[in-house]
């Protein structure tokens, strides 16, 4: 047999792999480029400030290649590439062709035109960071979230547009394989077994180590559980906000409203959009090659803020340098978080809280029992609330608040090891207190959210 023929069989038995991306033990970085006029796919890989293209990378007994020029992803534009790397002049004149591009296609708030910026460069190097904040417009149907997602999406990186999904199985492999950012409209999950997918992948997807564990069958018919690492940025919309506060503190929001477009945005995408949005694409790319590892997490001490928001504010405040902008973020932030505190002081949570404040203020806390909370509780206004019953509230400050009692002679009391709890809760639910000493109060008295802090 000729040396020709073993080679061609060893290379027959070489399994390929199609990858879009990947760092080598080198640090070498891996990106895919997709040319749709040559129909032709290849890697750059960049090292120490060289460029080299390749169509096959070879490691151990595995073949990597780009995905195929035939492939429908590409061919349909499900998944964008760039078709090349392009250096640019500087980093803030980058800043500005992108801000630009997005003033040119969307019409959006000043402020959040920066942020969306920022966030699109945000996406190529976010595989740098452990969390990620998310990106949505949220508003009625024509408020323009269709054009929000197509201008975005076509400058983030490796934009993996889910529309037209029939299955949400579709979305988690496209993830796990491509690992860019995941543009997703709310109508491509309007049926609920889909919605609690997408859902799945929201409360995943921000923090790395947090794969979803889906049951699958294999060749055989045989069932098994199969990991899908959803760790990606996502720019979605959406009509409402999500009712899991936790989920929905995630995201950056822009509110679209109707019958805003301006005059100088075209109604209809023309051709030169995609030819603009693939310079960009290629110019970021670059700017991933030069900036991958380089900037490093900033960690926001502004006590105003809740810990979950700093965790998905800080990494994109590591890539913005303008001043107006970080303080511009971090205000809308604290705005937000102040949302989300009134929010919980709607529930039944709060108002009972609320009571046990009330009576704190006439009695040691030894001394209140659950009957005199379920009471007071009922005072106040209903505003259609219901009427709870002393074993209901009691189920509220052991399950809910996590407030401990005691049973004594008298009924269920209030433990004295719950003043550090109490301390937290006032924190959480935004309550102040009347801290005049001389003023006269009953257990009608029940201390309610600060509206000069909070807004209404």
């Amino acid at each position: 047999m000729s040396e020709e023929k073993i080679k061609k069989e060893k290379e027959e038995k070489r399994f390929k792999k199609q990858i879009a991306s990947m760092i080598l033990d080198d640090g070498s970085i891996v990106e895919m480029v997709y040319d749709p006029i040559k129909s032709r796919s290849d890697f750059i890989i960049f090292n120490n400030g060289e460029i080299k293209k390749e169509s096959l990378i070879e490691i151990e007994d595995m073949d990597y290649v780009p995905l195929y020029p035939n492939n429908g992803l590409l061919r349909n534009r499900v998944i964008l590439f760039p078709t090349n790397v392009e250096k640019f002049e500087s980093e803030e004149s980058l800043i500005i062709e992108i801000e630009n591009f997005i003033h040119k296609y969307l019409d959006i708030s000043s402020f959040f035109e920066k942020i969306a910026t920022y966030y699109v460069m945000f996406t190529w190097i976010y595989d740098c960071f452990n969390e990620l904040p998310y990106l949505r417009a949220l508003g009625d149907y024509g408020c323009g979230k269709t054009r929000f997602l197509q201008v975005m999406g076509s400058i983030c990186n490796k934009p993996m547009f889910a529309g037209g999904a029939t299955t949400t199985s579709p979305v988690f492999r496209i993830i796990e394989q491509i690992r860019g950012t995941l543009i997703l409209d709310e109508a491509d999950f309007r049926f609920s077994d889909t919605k609690s997918e997408i859902i799945k992948i929201l409360n995943n997807g921000f923090s790395k180590g947090f794969p979803v564990l889906r049951t699958e069958a294999n060749k055989n018919g045989e069932w098994g559980l199969k990991t899908f690492d959803v760790f990606c940025p996502k720019v979605i919309a959406t009509r409402e906000r999500f009712q899991d506060r936790a989920l929905e503190s995630r995201f950056l929001v822009e509110e679209m409203e109707k019958g805003t477009l301006r005059d100088d945005i075209p109604i209809n995408i023309p051709n030169s959009f995609w030819e603009e949005a693939t310079k960009i694409r290629n110019k970021l790319l670059w700017w991933r090659f030069i900036n991958y590892g380089q900037k490093k997490i900033e960690n926001d001490t502004n006590s105003k803020i809740q810990p979950r928001l700093k965790q998905i504010a800080n990494p994109l405040l590591s890539i913005i340098r303008d001043e107006k902008i970080r303080e511009g973020l971090i205000a809308t932030l604290i705005e937000y978080d102040k949302q989300i505190t009134i929010d919980r002081g709607m529930s039944n949570d709060a108002k009972i809280f609320e009571a046990v404040l009330a009576l704190l203020k006439n009695y040691p806390l030894t001394e209140i029992k659950v009957k005199d909370i379920a009471d007071t509780y009922n005072r106040g206004p209903l505003d259609a609330k219901e009427v709870l019953s002393s074993q209901k509230v009691g189920w509220y400050l052991r399950e809910r608040l996590k407030i401990k009692t005691e049973r004594t002679r008298d009924g269920y009391v209030l433990s004295e090891i719950n003043k550090p709890r109490i301390e937290l809760l006032k924190k959480k639910f935004g309550i102040v207190e009347d801290s005049n000493p001389d003023k006269t109060t009953d257990t009608n008295d029940i201390p309610v959210i600060n509206e000069e802090t909070y807004g209404r």
